[in-house]
């Protein structure tokens, strides 16, 4: 059974990820945006890591999908404004057929895994709250606060870039 719900959940999530690269529209591909990240608390849902399934829909799917939508709206980007992207498909299959050996030696050494029943992939304290807490305020505090600043940076510029379109 949870073997067909991880199946489920990870064609959803490739499927979300396909849309968002694969749509032209802006609005479209942060649905699809969505879809995978709701997929991805699913998951996290399956190893038992209730404190991120939580952060990944409150945080992720609330928070920072609103604020996408909001600045995609906010600039009203047109569909003329996009860049021509002609060989955008033979790109993606150019890089798919680039990815297969890689991908042959992924499964290759998973299904050689001999000792299955003792094989965990996660360890017991995997989502816990204050592990968590306690690795990433120790080992990434200085990556944790950049991203936060580079994330505030992307929506001055937004706000900036409206702000010129509508005085010109």
């Amino acid at each position: 059974m949870i073997d067909t719900i991880f199946l489920i959940l990870a064609s959803f999530a490739l499927f979300g990820a396909g849309c968002m690269i694969m749509l032209s529209n802006t609005v479209h591909s942060a649905l699809g945006f969505i879809v995978t990240i709701l997929a991805l608390a699913g998951l996290y849902a399956l190893l038992d890591a209730s404190f991120l399934f939580m952060v990944q829909i409150i945080v992720y799917a609330g928070a920072i999908i609103a604020l996408l939508l909001f600045v995609i709206m906010f600039l009203n980007i047109q569909q003329s404004h996009a860049p021509k992207e002609p060989s955008k498909y033979l790109f993606m299959v150019v890089s798919a057929i680039i990815m297969m050996p890689v991908d042959y030696l992924l499964f290759k050494a998973f299904y050689t895994i001999t000792d299955i029943k003792n094989f965990s992939v996660t360890p017991k304290d995997f989502g816990d709250v204050k592990m968590l807490g306690g690795e990433l305020f120790r080992n990434w505090l200085l990556p944790f606060e950049a991203i936060s600043l580079l994330l505030l940076v992307a929506l001055i510029g937004a706000v900036v870039m409206a702000r010129k379109k509508e005085r010109a």
